[in-house]
């Protein structure tokens, strides 16, 4: 089975490249750098009131990297996936090394939503998000948008702009104001995972 050696994929996220498998193959990648690139910019995110009254009264809460492997397969639990098994298998090598990371959404010790990513420098690359409960997804980008506020994060990467996204702020910017924003986030020393 193929792994993706992680100083490739540091490399290529420095680079503003990400890896995705092919729907119909088991092992291969394509490698993409969008022209026009989504991102959340972290002064500007917001979320509906009704999500913040669901997660006020409904007893949730987050967590950080305690079930990763789970929230990747349910990433991955769809009719239609680029999460093949050379993705999977790599993103669960990235994790063990500190690199790749989970933002969890639970209530009554349940999961129930999540996201996975990357981490570099001050650079988060989100990947994929998930739910097995109704708004867990909009949970889990509000609490990762905590989280990187608090991690002093700079540039939290979408990949590609959405209507779904849209109603929490994201954006399209060009690739040269990406790489801009890029090569400043990679230089800062900041941790994702709190201590």
């Amino acid at each position: 089975m193929a792994i993706i050696d992680p100083n490739l994929m540091i490399e290529a996220y420095s680079q503003g490249y990400f890896p995705m498998g092919k729907e119909d193959s088991d092992d291969e990648v394509e490698w993409y750098a969008a022209r026009k690139r989504g991102i959340f910019p972290l002064d500007n995110f917001h979320v509906p009131r009704r999500v913040l009254r669901r997660m006020q009264s409904g007893g949730y809460e987050y967590r950080i990297n305690t079930h990763f492997e789970e929230v990747l397969n349910g990433c991955a639990n769809r009719e239609s996936t680029w999460i093949n098994e050379t993705i999977h298998e790599t993103f669960i090598l990235l994790h063990q090394v500190g690199l790749a990371h989970s933002v969890e959404v639970w209530r009554d010790k349940q999961l129930c939503g999540g996201l996975y990513g990357v981490a570099l420098g001050g650079a988060f690359f989100a990947e994929s998000i998930y739910q097995t409960e109704k708004e867990c997804m909009k949970m889990a980008l509000y609490f990762c948008h905590r989280h990187l506020l608090k991690q002093e994060f700079t540039l939290w990467d979408v990949q590609f702009h959405n209507p779904f996204l849209s109603q929490f702020g994201c954006v399209e910017i060009s690739e040269s104001k990406y790489m801009k924003l890029l090569e400043k986030a990679l230089s800062a020393d900041v941790t994702f995972a709190p201590e």
